[in-house]
This record gives structure tokens, C-alpha cells and sequence, in this order.
């Protein structure tokens, strides 16, 4: 099977595909949109994409691309962010002026850039491993990178400065995609809790509509995980609302507070159903 990511060789994406679909071949793409469109022609099996940050928030590009492309998400990964700042060999942490890395992981980073690189500028690159690909190839002792420690492995660079990221829990949930349709989440047990992830438009002549939309849930004991609200294209001051609700959708009582919620929305269309995934620390080997 081929699962693709967003980035070069050495990403955290590259290694959250590794983690959800280990032994199966992965595939680095240059953006987000090209993921989900390589899913969608079926040039590969799963993609994987990042949606949120615990430091840094949401990845709002892929929830706009969850609703415009035909997919399904079939599964989930809470994983360990260490950032490490990596530079060419030779290179000193004090002579450092400019550092790249994807926006995420400079925000991430901030408060490390801030108190150990006021010299440096930022500079905001496609990818973290992408970033320390072009410093390798750069041949500039002054720049220096923002990345996962195996990007330095990956592309021969030395390691200033690890663990350089603002807070210890630093964790990137990222999700598994198939073709809309195919049915398939990522093996589980009977054990293992089921959530699902819908998007939906309220109706905007119904007086206080959110309230009622999210009160089809709490009306039937679902707990919500997370709320997103983006911008309806075209419908300045209305929204679309992301919701992960507790359950399958072969779960009566969702079935029922979704039916409930159609009712009252403009638009709504499940995203998938899936395993709650696990949190992932990885081995801290710096």
C-alpha cells in the first residue's frame, strides 16, 4: 500500500504514515492539496495530513481541504513533537543569522528563537525537513533549521540545539485518509472507542442555531472533542462548524442526534467514523 505526505524525506509526517501503516510504502508529495488529490485519482492508497497543533492550534488548510475533496478519514495519531535546530557542520549557534522552518514549527519554537537567536531572522519554508534540505544545500555556516532530528541524519547536518520547542507537551494530532466511500478504518478491537467527524452549515433563519445544533448532542449524553469554525466562502459573517462527536455512525443514538442536526443545517456531511487513536512519545534519542 501507498500512504503519501506532505514534505521531504525526515518530516514528523513522514514518520506519523510510518506509524499508522507501518511496512507499507510512503510517498512525499510537495503540499497538502496534492495529498488529498493523490487520494482522491487513487495514485495512492491513505494519505496523511496534520490538523492540529497543542501549541500552535489548527491546521486550517486541511479542514478546508477535508470538505472540498472526496475523502474519508479512517483514523488518527497524537504524536511527540521535539523540534531540534540543526545547521551545517562548522556552524555555531551564536553566528546563526537566519532560521528556516515550516510557520507551525517556528511557532512552536518561538520562545527558543527569541531568547537564543535575537540576531536570527525567520524565514518560512514548505516543510521542516524541506528546511534542513535547503540549508544542507545551502553551504552558508549562518543558516540553520528547524526540524526532526532524523532530518539531520537525513541530509548530514549537526545538531545545535534539541528539545527547543516552547512546552515539553508539544503533540501534533495528524489523520489517516481513504477515498470517500471505501469503508475501511485502520485495524481496531471492539475495545477501542469509535469517534467521528462531521462538518456542517447552520441554517442561518433559525434563531440561535448553534446553540441547538450542538444540543442534539449534549441532549443524548455524547461527549464533543473538538469545535472548529471556518468561514463560509462566499457568505461573509457565516460559518461552517467541525465537530468530533463520541461514536460510530452505526451507533443509534448518533445516528439520531445526526439526523436531528440535518434538520437544522444547511449542510452536513460525515467526515468519517474511527478509532480513537493512540498518543505516540517516540524515542527520545537526543
Amino acid at each position: 500500500m501507498h500512504v503519501a505526505f506532505q514534505g521531504e524525506p525526515g518530516a514528523f509526517s513522514e514518520e506519523a504514515a510510518g506509524i499508522l501503516f507501518a511496512n507499507h510504502q510512503v510517498v512525499p508529495l510537495p503540499s497538502m492539496e496534492s495529498v488529498f488529490e493523490a487520494v482522491v485519482q487513487g495514485d495512492v492508497e491513505r494519505g496523511v495530513i496534520p490538523i492540529e497543533n497543542s501549541l500552535f492550534g489548527s491546521v486550517h488548510i486541511n479542514y478546508d481541504h477535508l470538505r472540498s475533496h472526496d475523502v474519508s478519514i479512517v483514523g488518527e495519531l497524537k504524536l511527540r513533537i521535539r523540534h531540534c535546530l540543526m545547521a551545517l557542520p562548522g556552524a555555531a549557534l551564536d553566528k546563526i543569522t537566519s532560521v528556516l522552518s515550516h510557520p507551525q514549527a517556528l511557532g512552536q519554537c518561538k520562545t527558543f528563537i527569541r531568547k537564543e537567536l535575537p540576531q536570527a531572522q525567520t524565514v518560512l519554508a514548505y516543510d521542516t525537513a524541506g528546511s534542513a534540505k535547503l540549508v544542507a544545500q545551502s553551504n552558508d555556516l549562518l543558516q540553520a533549521a528547524i526540524a526532526p532530528r532524523r532530518a539531520a541524519a537525513q541530509y548530514g547536518l549537526q545538531i545545535l540545539a534539541s528539545h527547543i520547542e516552547s512546552h515539553a507537551q508539544n503533540y501534533t494530532r495528524f489523520l489517516a485518509l481513504a477515498q470517500r466511500g471505501e469503508g475501511h478504518t485502520l485495524a481496531h478491537t471492539g475495545d477501542q472507542p469509535l469517534k467521528t467527524s462531521i462538518v456542517f452549515a447552520p441554517r442561518s433563519n433559525v434563531p440561535g442555531v448553534l446553540f441547538k445544533s450542538l444540543a442534539v448532542f449534549f441532549l443524548r449524553d455524547l461527549d464533543l472533542f473538538k469545535v472548529e469554525s471556518r468561514p463560509l466562502v462566499g457568505s461573509p459573517g457565516e460559518y461552517l462548524f467541525y465537530l468530533d462527536v463520541e461514536g460510530g455512525t452505526r451507533d443509534p443514538v448518533l445516528q439520531l442526534a445526526l439526523e436531528h442536526l440535518k434538520e437544522i443545517s444547511a449542510e452536513l456531511r460525515v467526515l468519517g467514523s474511527y478509532p480513537q487513536g493512540p498518543t505516540w512519545d517516540g524515542v527520545d534519542d537526543g
